[in-house]
């Protein structure tokens, strides 16, 4: 038990000591303990929500999560022009980028918005208390649990460790699509009149999955191109967006597939 205790004890000290200096002082980065208390409390929101909701009725929420989603869309607009302008400034390259450590303008810029990728991520488990708040239990699938409570992990590991380089892809492409995402749900909120306007909902979950097998496509090429780009951190990518394909193709076709064929 000594020896456990003492090789975990080790681990985290290697964890806290071998991260990005530039981002370690910046807020929920320089030790997993945060991120994972409030990825327990989400747990325990997940738990115990729907249970304290069962004999209330749903929250009106219309105002709230008006103003909330198109904030969400205003950070996605803002994040996105970041990645794309400090890349294209950067001369970046879309095949292989290794992360510039320095303390440069364009380096920090690029480390200041993977920090704001992260951190919206951290904001998105909002998206969980609004649906028990609203009773919408159904859509707290194994889907929505997994995406929304594995991405804090792997944007603070992104940005504790490898704050720029290729990682700038993801974000690139994850920000567009929760532009249109988050827009969606901004105005589906604003009633009922506005759904002859919102046909294309299916297509998000198109866009979603193109987004997926873009990334999982950039980063298997990675994992056998020379690039001064860890390779552990391509491996959990690429099998992290493999799992996101099965998940989203299975939501696509018990949505929209499925629902077509029971009709015929």
């Amino acid at each position: 038990m000594d020896n456990a205790f003492k090789r975990v004890m080790s681990m985290y000290k290697w964890t806290l000591e071998n991260g990005d200096k530039r981002t370690d002082p910046w807020l929920l980065v320089y030790s997993p303990v945060p991120v994972i208390v409030i990825f327990l409390v989400y747990l325990c929101v997940l738990w115990a929500g729907p249970r304290l909701m069962k004999h209330r009725g749903p929250v009106d929420l219309k105002g709230v999560l008006i103003v909330y989603n198109f904030a969400m869309v205003c950070l996605s607009v803002y994040m996105f022009y970041e990645f794309l302008v400090t890349s294209r400034l950067s001369n970046y390259s879309y095949l292989c980028q290794p992360v510039d450590y320095s303390t440069s303008p364009l380096a920090m810029r690029m480390a200041n918005v993977c920090w704001w990728f992260f951190f919206s991520k951290v904001i998105e488990l909002s998206d969980t208390v609004f649906f028990i708040l609203r009773k919408k239990n159904n859509q707290l699938t194994f889907l929505h649990i997994y995406h929304h409570g594995t991405m804090i992990f792997n944007w603070w590991a992104g940005v504790k460790y490898l704050a720029g380089g290729q990682s700038f892809f993801i974000g690139l492409l994850n920000t567009f699509v929760h532009i249109i995402m988050y827009s969606y749900y901004g105005l589906a909120g604003l009633g009922p009149h506005m759904q002859k306007y919102l046909w294309w909902k299916r297509y998000l979950t198109t866009l979603q999955l193109v987004q997926f097998v873009l990334l999982t496509t950039h980063t298997g090429y990675n994992l056998f191109a020379e690039c001064n780009f860890p390779d552990s951190m391509n491996v959990v990518v690429f099998g992290y967006c493999v799992s996101l394909i099965f998940l989203f193709s299975n939501f696509y076709y018990q949505s929209y597939v499925s629902k077509k064929v029971k009709k015929i």
